[in-house]
């Protein structure tokens, strides 16, 4: 007997729930995989620019942005276990009156071309060889030359400090032709321009023969100042990908989400095609097919929704992808690889991989219908019809506590890998648990239903009473939607509710003064500080330098953040109460807490100037814009601990009576033109916030495709409910109740199932709403923040859910209202 047209032949029968089915799998794989295929291409974008940077180097020595001594250089050098040494400065300058930036590189030509072969300038000129050694003469690789529309030959003016220096263009970098932002300069001149002198930023050794990289590490490690760190060259590359790794697994797990959506769908189309099929499947049994291929084929049904999902899921996500990286970066709006130019690119076993995802979710949605369509004896699935076999029950009550109880013991799992498990795997328990308790709060709301009114809405209470299993095949996609839609509002509105405070606490001042977002080449010098102090109308400016420490192996750097603080730290957003001790102080972000275990009121060493200086923990600080951790210090004590004199901005507060608008004029004046950036601080706050909404634009879409998804389930398993009740229907007319009066009926009945659905998705979206503020932010970006529900955005959406359900359970259930009377009750005769 050929049972493939039977068993795969009802997909086509039932399209619409076999549609919606297949569209929430294609949604939940084409986001997850989108979500991938961005983030593996910046990955490799940036990989691929660190390893031409590191060219042949075994090890890199690296220290703070402002760098290190040079005569570390010649010490390295000179040991047997360095056979090439080659000096490097790396720093961000500005285009000058401009926004476009470069990575500019300052080299020893002649140590590079044993070292780093690839980033060797070639002149324009072939005779002009000793273009490589010019103070003037800059090289531009083939695309930078490109993608600012300059040719060699031509001038380009970049910002040193805060004046204009112009630059000929001698060439290009062959070896670098595809970076769009890479520029080389002969070291000494960079270090003229940039204020560098004496120091570099990198050496990068090529080690001698037989000379394991581990043991280089050791041996040379003692020999470097405190601050100055060994690493391998691919060490950038990998901190990278573990900073931006939280922010891609969190997009994957709401993609995840409307994935497992889909998979309650399959759940809840298979479920009703069951019921609508008992009678055949009772044939099937009494012709002689066994439990175990009934299982099986409907189990397939499953696996083919699924299958066909992963299929088109991960061709869409390709789309996804690419329209992504168009639109938003490789970073998706996030700030983790600004101003690379990712390709996209085919990854045979991640595709594979999320394929094989799309074919979970069908067969895990098919299971428990299969499942019980196979312990179902044939007389009775004969005797019974449709709508008895609807599935009834009070659910698992004690499962769905017990794995809410073990959602609260998940959440105090520590992060491993940097990775919040214990959050993923409370949000799980939470969603599960919801789950079991759906028809227990279904029978609990029709209790506190009025038992009068109109026929129409006693009868929907009264089946909400009677069978609230219903609830979950209804319901279910609705509960997960919502949650993730509710958690989301929850946790998005309470970032920006504590950014939005936290930009008031640190803009106080009524303009701010910068040289530059280039903060390793454009700064402040003491004559221009002087300068802006004496400006009409500024009551006092207080000045901050920015500037890196690397602390550990493996870690990223850490920001160093000197401004002028009064003794109790009192302008910062603290956490909890100050612990100054009269002596040097810092105050740390929560990230250092996190990453380097450090607590108010420790002494800490913290490498300065090449030497290390023990300071004490007076407080802790709430800091949004540094993930890797940020130390704050008071500018008195900077200077006079490091020597370092240099500003990169300044916080101006304006006399009484003084016009904004003319002191930021008279600032503007100091410098060349563009040299100084003045804004009032609701300018930084406005594009502060639009870049924290960009950053979360994925997640408002990954929000909408789950809401749209719960939906649809409603609708699908409203159009397979009302099917199955067509008996029930016909009866119903024929004791005089109206078509209209079963549509009110029926769309009470959806807006009864949509909301049991949105209530315990509400509940369980502020469950984990909690979770992702207090577990799985905290843990993958050391924030907290405070807790705001946005109460009133959350009541239109739980109203305008209920109201699009009841509507389409009304338009599902047309086609069932529509067959005759008599028809519909022929086989009760």
């Amino acid at each position: 007997m050929r049972l493939a047209p039977v068993f795969l032949g009802s997909l086509a029968r039932r399209r619409m729930a076999t549609l919606f089915s297949l569209l929430a799998i294609v949604l939940g794989v084409a986001l997850g995989m989108a979500v991938q295929a961005v983030h593996q291409a910046a990955l490799s974008e940036f990989g691929r620019g660190l390893r031409t940077l590191a060219g042949q180097a075994d090890l890199q020595i690296v220290g703070p942005r402002r760098g290190f001594d040079e005569n570390l250089y010649a010490v390295l050098a000179s040991r047997p276990e360095v056979a090439e040494a080659s000096p490097v400065i790396e720093l961000e300058v500005k285009r000058a009156a401009s926004e476009e930036t470069l990575q500019l590189l300052g080299i020893d030509v002649f140590a590079l071309a044993r070292v780093t072969p690839a980033l060797l300038p070639r002149p324009n000129e072939p005779a002009d060889r000793l273009a490589t050694l010019a103070e003037d003469a800059i090289f531009l690789s083939r695309d930078t030359q490109t993608a600012l529309g300059l040719q060699p030959g031509e001038h380009i003016a970049l910002q040193t400090g805060t004046q204009r220096t112009s630059f000929r263009i001698a060439g290009d970098i062959p070896g670098a032709a595809e970076n769009r932002r890479l520029a080389v300069m002969d070291i000494a001149a960079v270090q003229t321009h940039f204020a560098m002198l004496g120091r570099i930023s990198r050496l990068d050794l090529r080690l001698a023969d037989g000379v394991p990289p581990d043991t280089a590490r050791r041996t040379l490690q003692v020999l470097l100042p405190p601050g100055v760190l060994i690493e391998a060259p691919q060490a950038a590359a990998d901190q990278a990908g573990n900073l931006s790794r939280a922010y891609r697994v969190n997009l994957t797990l709401l993609a995840t989400i409307a994935l497992l959506t889909g998979g309650f769908l399959v759940f809840s189309a298979q479920a009703l095609s069951v019921v609508r099929r008992r009678t055949e499947f009772a044939f099937l049994r009494a012709l002689g097919l066994a439990r175990r291929s009934l299982f099986a084929w409907l189990l397939g049904e499953g696996a083919v929704v699924g299958l066909i999902g992963g299929v088109l899921g991960v061709i869409l996500g390709h789309g996804l992808a690419w329209a992504a990286l168009a639109a938003l970066g490789g970073d998706l709006g996030a700030g983790y690889f600004s101003g690379l130019t990712p390709t996209l690119q085919f990854q045979p076993d991640v595709t594979a991989a999320y394929v094989a995802l799309g074919l979970l979710a069908g067969i895990a949605g098919a299971w428990l219908p299969a499942r019980e369509a196979a312990t179902v004896a044939p007389a009775q699935a004969l005797k019974a019809g449709d709508e008895g076999a609807l599935p009834g029950g009070h659910g698992h009550p004690w499962l769905g506590l017990g794995l809410l109880g073990a959602s609260l013991a998940a959440c105090a799992i520590p992060p491993l890998a940097g990775l919040p498990v214990g959050g993923y795997l409370a949000v799980a328990c939470l969603l599960a648990g919801s789950v079991m308790l759906l028809p227990r709060l279904a029978a609990g709301i029709a209790r506190l239903l009025p038992a009068r009114g109109p026929v129409s809405a006693r009868l929907a209470a009264a089946r909400l009473g009677a069978a609230p299993g219903h609830a979950v095949v209804a319901a279910a996609g609705v509960l997960t939607s919502v949650a993730l839609a509710a958690a989301m509002a929850i946790m998005v509105a309470s970032f920006r509710d504590s950014v939005d405070q936290w930009l008031n606490q640190i803009l106080p001042a009524d303009l701010y003064l910068r040289a530059g977002k280039a903060q390793g080449s454009n700064y402040l010098d003491d004559t221009l500080q002087a300068e802006i102090r004496a400006v009409k109308g500024i009551e006092r400016s207080n000045f901050t330098r920015h500037d890196s420490l690397r602390l550990a192996d493996g870690q990223a750097p850490v920001a160093l953040i000197a401004r002028p603080l009064s003794r109790d730290g009192k302008e910062l957003p603290l956490v909890g109460t100050s612990r100054p001790d009269g002596g040097p102080a810092i105050w740390i972000s929560e990230a250092m807490q996190d990453i380097y275990g450090w607590r108010v009121g420790q002494q800490v060493a913290l490498p300065l100037a090449g030497r290390q200086v023990n300071l004490h923990v007076a407080g802790v600080w709430r800091d949004y814009a540094r993930q890797t951790g940020a130390v704050m210090i008071d500018l008195a004590d900077y200077q006079r601990l490091s020597g370092d004199r240099l500003i990169n901005d300044a916080a101006i507060y304006l006399a009484p009576g003084a016009d904004a608008g003319q002191v930021a004029a008279a600032l503007g004046a100091l410098a060349g033109p563009g040299g100084l950036e003045v804004a009032r601080p609701g300018e930084i706050r406005a594009i502060s916030l639009g870049i924290f909404d960009r950053t979360f634009a994925v997640t408002y879409l990954l929000e909408a495709v789950a809401v749209a998804i719960g939906l649809a389930g409603v609708a699908a398993s409203f159009a397979a409910l009302a099917a199955a009740r067509r008996r029930e229907f016909g009866m119903l007319r024929h004791l005089g109740l109206s078509r209209r009066q079963i549509g009110w009926m029926l769309a009470q009945e959806g807006a009864l199932a949509a909301g049991v659905g949105v209530i315990a998705g509400l509940l369980a979206g502020g469950a984990i709403g909690l979770v992702l503020i207090e577990v799985i932010n905290r843990q993958s970006f050391h924030w907290s923040m405070d807790l705001r529900v946005p109460w009133g955005s959350l009541a239109v959406f739980a109203s305008g859910l209920i109201a699009l359900a009841a509507l389409a359970a009304v338009l599902a259930g047309r086609q069932a209202m529509r067959q005759d009377a008599v028809l519909a009750v022929r086989e009760d005769w």
